[in-house]
């Protein structure tokens, strides 16, 4: 089975008003996959998420979906913790009404703890999102804990990992350029994108590690910060990391992740192209 590769959003040359366009529109480029964004909050309605998910099922597209930017799994206060959990729900109902089978989920912000402190709160708070969400149905569903962009962000990948392994049916969503843009560009190259590989597959073991859930695009940082926004791969700018390293390594581990890219507004045409060097490494 290869990897998926399809867009988060609809990208700048998207032809219909409607996502409900997008699944047949992806096929027609050569696309696999697509990522619902909810960033903002959860605003879709079961009748279109239906319509959604009946049309991506007939182009044979697959869908995940993106929870609300504003979770944080960092921050202890129980009313917080109350809302995340409510966020999670929300998109996962709405994943469910389209069919779709992963929801990626941002880890949250250090608050001025160190970065044990947050992941142990993390923690803590992803076992009480982990009842809800069984409790509710929503199993079948995978969460896609994020790598995050920025340094005073939780997420790193090690953070995810361990994330992670408190249940099997989590899958970490790796975001290869929020890693590029933490690490101040240097997690790019066949060595770091074999390193973080690896480092997956003895965390999570060979079948599960095969099929993580990926966000990828080219990343503008900064020293003090981390991430500053996202780019694509035809802007002239020196611009990290390079896809073609990690198509090789995938390719080479014949391992079969979802690949979302997330360029800014040239979605389509990256993942297309991440998709051909994929395929010629094969």
């Amino acid at each position: 089975m290869p990897p998926k590769f399809g867009p988060a959003g609809n990208p700048d040359a998207f032809p219909y008003k409607s996502s409900i366009d997008a699944p047949r529109w992806l096929a027609s480029l050569g696309l696999d996959c697509y990522e619902y964004q909810c960033g903002k909050g959860v605003h879709v309605g079961e009748e279109s998420a239906r319509k959604l998910g009946g049309a991506a099922r007939d182009a044979g597209i697959a869908l995940s979906l993106h929870a609300p930017y504003f979770i944080n799994l960092a921050n202890p206060d129980p009313e917080s913790l109350k809302k995340t959990i409510g966020y999670i729900l929300a998109a996962c109902q709405a994943a469910h009404w389209m069919g779709a089978t992963r929801v990626v989920v941002h880890t949250g912000a250090l608050m001025k703890r160190t970065r044990r402190e947050a992941l142990d709160i993390a923690i803590v708070s992803m076992k009480e999102v982990l009842k809800a969400w069984e409790g509710e149905g929503y199993a079948h569903i995978a969460l896609c804990p994020e790598t995050m962009g920025k340094l005073g962000q939780l997420g790193d990948l090690a953070e995810v990992l361990e994330l992670c392994q408190l249940d099997e049916r989590l899958i970490p969503c790796v975001d290869f350029g929020h890693l590029y843009a933490r690490s101040l560009g240097e997690l790019t190259g066949a060595a770091a994108c074999e390193a973080m590989l690896d480092q997956m597959e003895a965390a999570l073991g060979s079948q599960r590690a095969s099929l993580f859930h990926s966000h990828f695009s080219q990343i503008e940082f900064t020293p003090k910060g981390g991430e500053k926004c996202h780019r694509t791969f035809a802007d002239n700018g020196g611009f990290g990391p390079d896809p073609a390293p990690l198509m090789a390594a995938v390719a080479r581990r014949d391992w079969a992740p979802t690949f979302i890219c997330e360029s800014a507004g040239t979605q389509e045409i990256d993942a297309l192209e991440m998709k051909r060097l994929y395929q010629e490494a094969q």
